[in-house]
């Protein structure tokens, strides 16, 4: 029994970490080959052995499935919430409100609707599938708009519907379930609905409130603040669900975003390993779901079942984003973009789950559907749109084929001078410093920066990539530099990542040569190079290549070049080995010493743009 146990516990994890890196080598939502290893361990294997699966998860937890299933949920929305800031709505809050109310009603009435006339499904049965489906979810959505990586408002808009949604609609599930099993008491379910709100509302802002608190004050020493944190989640889970059933998700959710919009105590380590659990949790999560499914579960899933998921696509998303976005001043592309995008994740999952076997044991007809159309919806819809939505935004002009814009990491005073000559040539670029301030004086010039650790997840959650197609290290951190180009390849492709020259001794005996991305500007171009030429008095400017030889000779000791500008659409980066070519009439971004800046100048070597160069601090 135990050896069983065991084996089933590695079982699960191996197939999720597995899962996960089959993910990120193809580059594809991980929650498809999550549900396909646990069907194929599951329902599958069964098949093929005289109907005993090869993982039997009744077996393997009995009663504990659904309270860790439970619980599991309630930490990934608590993660999902502290990725949640008030100031990346903009002025969008009245979407994402009408999306989880108005788009909540439409889809659960069309879905509804839908799955009585197709699936032959009871009205009862009908509203509760369609209110498990109105869900979408952060654990698909956010790794989409990483890939996808839209411009404005429409990826906080999504990521934050995500996230608040889901507890919205497992309540709604609730409440259409309790109506099933008890009968329509329309007073009482307005009260449940009532006290659920209240609860929720109530014991998760108190609950975040009593943790920064406690925090604030180093009651608790860093070493224990994770696990007190998760301590924490689940206490307020249990408290919240034990005075009102299922009020848990609404309490968990508000207790991570109202702990991410305070600003006295810094939650980032915090977020860091909340990050790494719920991709654990995450995995073993749609692996035991799946795999506790039967056979003849899957015989349910026809024909009927595909066009239910067309209508969810094609006709029920549209139209209740349509409805959603009337009135706001969001463009008809950013309106088409968001009815485009509605994948359905772990919430939808696990609700259903939990239902499909409590009607199942009190003999409700259709219970024996509910979980496998859900599983064909979350299948279809997240392959759907990992195939469709980043072709649309590019169609749309959300996002660039080849973005041309910079993250640079580091905010500097040469930084910030090179970030303003990238904007003002028409590029944007995002700085990323931990630097109060660099912050400071970043937002002061009206340069976009981000204050973070760029090597947390959270910082790909928050960080708003649309337009950007490369990053650059430039701090006088080589460990750092590599570290980010590797932490950022699979966002932008290795050969869109670049660090600056590492020094001798660094090269010696430091970190690894197989660390890090391209090389920048010209050679034993270091960090102590930049910085020294800088403190001498030379300044980062835009020049026009009028004789492309001379130019060219004066490199590197007269001018230090960082980009080139061939077209007004194009900014290559200047590279140690595969150097811009120059030609005339390009613009160049470079470093010149004051000295030489004349003389190339009255040479007809250069002309001066009508740029002028940022002021040098002092």
């Amino acid at each position: 029994m135990h050896n069983d146990l065991l084996v089933n516990i590695a079982l699960v994890l191996g197939l999720g970490m597995f899962a996960q890196w089959v993910a990120w080598r193809l580059k594809q939502p991980s929650i498809i080959f999550l549900l396909i290893f646990g069907l194929i361990v599951g329902p599958v294997s069964a098949i093929f052995n005289e109907g005993t699966a090869f993982l039997d998860v009744e077996h393997f937890l009995g009663e504990l499935l659904f309270p860790v299933v439970s619980a599991s949920v309630g930490v990934i929305l608590f993660e999902g919430g502290l990725s949640l800031r008030f100031r990346d709505l903009e002025g969008a809050g009245g979407v994402v409100s009408r999306l989880v109310s108005v788009g909540v009603g439409v889809t659960w009435v069309i879905s509804g609707v839908a799955a009585h006339y197709l699936l032959g499904l009871g009205w009862e049965m009908s509203l509760l599938l369609g209110a498990t489906l109105v869900v979408t979810g952060p654990t698909v959505i956010i790794p989409l708009l990483k890939q996808i990586r839209p411009q404005g408002r429409v990826g906080s808009i999504l990521r934050w519907e995500g996230i608040v949604i889901d507890p919205v609609g497992a309540i709604l599930a609730v409440l259409v379930f309790e109506e099933i099993i008890a009968g329509p008491q329309w007073f009482a379910l307005a009260w449940a609905l009532f006290v659920t709100i209240a609860v929720g509302l109530g014991i998760g802002w108190i609950a975040a409130q009593a943790m920064v608190e406690i925090y604030r004050r180093y009651w608790v020493p860093d070493s224990l603040q994770n696990p007190v944190t998760l301590g924490f989640v689940l206490a307020a889970f249990a408290f919240s669900n034990s005075i009102q059933p299922e009020s848990g998700l609404l309490t968990v959710t508000v207790m991570g975003i109202a702990m991410a919009n305070q600003r006295r105590f810094d939650i980032n380590h915090i977020v860091e390993f909340k990050e790494t659990l719920q991709v654990l949790l995450l995995s073993a999560l749609f692996i035991l779901l799946s795999a506790r499914m039967r056979p003849e579960d899957l015989l349910q899933v026809g024909l009927p079942t595909f066009w239910f998921v067309v209508i969810i696509i094609f006709i029920e998303r549209p139209f209740a984003a349509w409805l959603s976005t009337i009135g706001s001043d969001l463009n008809w592309r950013e309106r088409i973009f968001i009815g485009w995008m509605a994948p359905r994740g772990i919430v939808a999952a696990s609700v259903a789950s939990i239902f499909a076997i409590e009607l199942a044991d009190r003999g409700v007809e259709g219970a024996n559907v509910l979980l496998p159309v859900t599983f064909a919806v979350i299948i279809g819809t997240v392959a759907f749109y990992s195939v469709t939505s980043g072709i649309v935004a590019i169609r749309l002009g959300l996002s660039e084929k080849n973005p041309q814009g910079l993250l640079v990491v580091g905010g500097s005073a040469w930084i910030r001078d090179m970030a303003q000559q990238v904007k003002d040539a028409g590029y944007r670029v995002i700085l990323s410093d931990t630097n109060q301030n660099h912050v400071d004086l970043a937002q002061k010039a009206d340069i976009e920066i981000y204050h973070g650790n760029i090597l947390s997840e959270v910082a790909q959650d928050e960080i708003n990539f649309g337009g950007i197609g490369r990053l650059l290290a430039l701090t006088p951190n080589s460990e750092v530099n590599a570290l980010s180009n590797e932490h950022y390849q699979n966002t932008f492709g290795i050969e869109n990542v670049f660090e600056l020259q590492r020094r001798e001794i660094e090269e010696r005996e430091g970190i690894s040569t197989h660390l890090g991305g391209r090389t920048l500007f010209p050679t034993k171009t270091t960090y102590d190079t930049i910085y020294n030429l800088y403190q001498q008095g030379a300044q980062i400017m835009t020049i026009r290549v009028e004789d492309a030889q001379a130019v060219q000779n004066a490199i590197p000791n007269a001018i230090l070049p960082l980009f080139v500008m061939p077209n007004k659409d194009t900014l290559l980066v200047w590279t140690e080995v595969d150097a811009p070519t120059l030609r005339h009439g390009s613009e160049l971004i470079a470093f010149i010493e004051p000295e030489y800046y004349d003389e190339l100048l009255e040479s007809g070597a250069i002309s001066k743009l009508n740029k002028a160069p940022v002021e040098q601090e002092t």
